[in-house]
C-alpha cells in the first residue's frame, strides 16, 4: 500500500479527494468528514441526528447507504487518478439500528483497477459495534477528476 504522503503523488490525490468530498453540495446536509488513510482505504466520520430518523425513531436506511457508498467509493477512487467513478451497484446489510451519535464508515478496496472496481464498507457506532455493511461496484466515468471544481491536487 502507498502511504498518503508518498513521493508518488498519492498524497496530493488523496487530499484532493477529501476536498472533493467537502465540496459536494449533498454533504452540506450532514455533519461528516472524509479521511483517505492509504491506497484503497477511507474513513468517514458522520454525526447522526434526529433529522435523519424514520418514523420509528432511528436513522433511515438512506443514511446507511450514503455513508457506506461514500466510504467504498472513495476507497476505490484512491486507485484512479484521472476519472471520477460512478456507483453501478451497491448491496447493503443492516445489522443494528442507530440513533443519535457518531458513526464511522470504513471503506476498503477489494479488487479491480481498470474499468470496474469493487469496494466494501462497514459502519461502526460510537460503542464500536458494527451496524451495517455493504459492497459496491464502481465504474470509470467519462468525467475527468480535473474538471471538477472541488478536485485540486495542485492545492493539496
Amino acid at each position: 500500500m502507498t502511504s498518503p504522503e508518498s513521493p508518488s503523488g498519492a498524497g496530493p490525490h488523496y487530499r484532493a479527494l477529501e476536498a472533493l468530498y467537502r465540496s459536494a453540495p449533498v454533504n452540506a446536509l450532514f455533519e461528516s468528514s472524509l479521511e483517505i488513510l492509504a491506497e484503497g482505504r477511507s474513513r468517514i466520520e458522520f454525526l447522526v441526528t434526529p433529522e435523519a430518523y424514520h418514523a420509528a425513531g432511528a436513522a433511515h436506511g438512506t443514511i446507511y447507504f450514503k455513508m457506506l457508498d461514500d466510504a467504498a467509493f472513495y476507497a476505490a477512487n484512491t486507485l484512479i487518478t484521472d476519472r471520477f467513478l460512478l456507483t453501478t451497484s451497491f448491496n447493503l446489510h443492516f445489522t443494528k439500528p442507530v440513533r443519535e451519535g457518531k458513526v464511522t464508515a470504513e471503506g476498503r478496496w477489494i479488487s479491480g483497477r481498470r474499468r470496474v472496481l469493487v469496494a466494501e464498507a462497514r459502519l461502526v457506532d460510537a460503542e464500536g459495534e458494527e451496524i451495517g455493511r455493504g459492497t459496491g461496484t464502481f465504474m470509470r466515468s467519462r468525467i475527468a477528476l480535473s474538471s471538477l471544481a472541488g478536485y485540486r491536487p495542485d492545492q493539496a
